[in-house]
């Protein structure tokens, strides 16, 4: 869970500085990918013993989507 986490920030920092289109093209995908796995990790895990946990994985776990749909879009609008 940590390593695809960090891996979004990570990737989109090296995005930004990226030397080609092609290159910056790559290093969103992996921040998609990387989003998506994070929420998949975020989906496995039971916190219903604790309430305020959960309710902490849900909103974690709902950023993760939004992240995924906001690197769809760049790479929809790259890709044209």
């Amino acid at each position: 869970m940590i390593r695809s986490s960090g891996s979004v920030g990570a990737n989109y920092i090296e995005a930004n500085e990226s030397l080609s289109k092609k290159d910056f093209f790559m290093r969103i995908k992996i921040c998609r990918k990387e989003a998506k796995e994070s929420k998949y990790w975020l989906n496995l895990l039971d916190m219903q013993f604790n309430p305020d946990l959960d309710e902490s994985r849900l909103r974690l776990r709902d950023e993760a989507i939004e992240l995924t749909n906001i690197f769809g879009s760049i790479i929809r609008k790259t890709d044209k």
